[in-house]
């Protein structure tokens, strides 16, 4: 997954792509709003989410751990019936 600097006023793209370990893997980029995206804000952050990953990741949360172990970017997602041990792939 490949993520570059955003351009001033783009929002964060949290999606689902068919891939990874269990099926599907989680993507984030930086990229300009569709018509039909979900839009959502958290604490200052614009996040965008296109329909169809929305239906996979409807309720998760993004967090970014940056502790001694930290792994960056974390997505919990309640509808995962199960994932990888990379923490990057669901189904």
């Amino acid at each position: 997954m490949q993520t570059d600097l955003p351009v001033k006023g783009q929002p964060l793209r949290v999606l689902m792509e068919t891939g990874g370990c269990s099926g599907f893997q989680y993507g984030m980029s930086f990229d300009d709003p569709k018509a039909d995206d979900a839009r959502f804000e958290s604490e200052g952050v614009q996040i965008v989410v296109d329909p169809t990953s929305l239906a996979y990741l409807d309720g998760s949360m993004v967090d970014f751990d940056d502790g001694l172990h930290g792994k960056g970017f974390e997505i919990k997602n309640p509808n995962a019936q199960s994932t990888c041990g990379c923490g990057k792939s669901f189904n």
